[in-house]
């Protein structure tokens, strides 16, 4: 039992029990912590809630892939998420020839793959180099050039496709190695025209990443015998990684899953095809003439190269888009 302890004020001996204060202040932080806790009842609805959205995102990749590994023929929908006789057939039958075309399925990845790297690659080297000028540099007709690149920004990507169809076709070389050369029945000229609508995005989305670092470090660069160039590629790049993963995954895959132009521009060049064509010529006229198991084994191998890129970059990509997010 603690005893009491006296201060003397003046004449008269105060008594304080500075052990029950101290009690009293555990007490009330004990109660404050207990406070912040959620009580049992309200963790379970938040789990419930959790493992619904988790359900809701997932149910229809499982819905998919049941309909992938089911055996039968002329099926539109799966009776169950594990079909009895699963087998991956239609798999391998889509990696042998997806089409009647005479075009396998590896063809068709490299000729996305090509577009959506070289595509991606160009939108980001031209980009941080445009949206470094605007971020950094003071000349005249910049604020018009940059409402130029917003205005362009908001228009949708199918408005160019008439005048690019146009002025591509009327660029035809005779090359001495390739033979007779046409811009705009070819590879290169979907990825001109995906590149004019990546840009805009491109330089603009950096842009404002780079207005977020600090000009003193690009100062103090300097100040260490550093030219511009130099800051920029040592200093301002490795800073810039996420902006530039972000915008970077973003261009892959408007590349790789890019249908209008190739479908236009590409016409009758089956060699050149890209898997965006070739998943659309699966659907018949009729949803009965559409082998669907078959059509969704495609989409689950269309869509895992995006997924293995988005895991690639996942470590960037989520400090990049939470950017913004805390001022100062």
């Amino acid at each position: 039992m603690s005893q009491p302890m006296t201060e003397v004020a003046g004449d008269q001996p105060i008594a304080i029990n500075r052990p029950s204060r101290l009690k009293g202040l555990r007490r009330k932080r004990t109660s404050d912590s207990g406070e912040r806790r959620l009580s049992r009842r309200r963790q379970a609805v938040l789990q419930a809630l959790c493992v619904f959205i988790a359900f809701t995102v997932l149910f229809p990749i499982l819905w998919v892939f049941a309909l992938a590994i089911d055996p039968r023929e002329g099926l539109m929908r799966p009776d169950s998420l594990l079909p009895a006789g699963a087998t991956l057939d239609n798999f391998a039958a889509v990696l042998e020839r997806p089409t009647s075309n005479p075009i396998g399925f590896l063809d068709l990845a490299k000729n996305s793959l090509i577009l959506a790297t070289v595509s991606s690659v160009i939108s980001i080297g031209i980009g941080v180099t445009a949206a470094y000028a605007f971020s950094r540099l003071q000349f005249r007709g910049r604020q018009i050039l940059m409402l130029g690149i917003l205005a362009v920004l908001m228009l949708p990507p199918v408005v160019a496709i008439v005048p690019l169809f146009v002025q591509f076709n009327q660029i035809s070389l005779d090359l001495p190695i390739l033979g007779e050369f046409n811009l705009r029945q070819s590879l290169a000229g979907v990825g001109l025209a995906v590149i004019s609508g990546l840009l805009p995005f491109a330089i603009w989305n950096l842009k404002g990443y780079l207005d977020t670092i600090p000009k003193e470090l690009e100062e103090a660069a300097a100040v260490d015998g550093a030219t511009r160039n130099q800051a920029f590629r040592m200093v301002i790049l490795p800073l810039a990684i996420p902006a530039l993963a972000v915008t970077a995954f973003l261009g892959f895959v408007a590349g790789w899953t890019e249908y209008y132009y190739s479908v236009i521009f590409l016409t009758g060049d089956v060699p050149q095809y890209t898997l965006a064509i070739a998943l659309n010529t699966m659907v018949g006229q009729f949803a009965t003439q559409t082998p669907w198991a078959r059509f969704a084994a495609f989409a689950i191998l269309f869509a895992l190269p995006v997924s293995v890129v988005y895991l690639m970059l996942q470590r960037y990509i989520v400090s990049g888009l939470a950017i913004g997010g805390v001022k100062g």
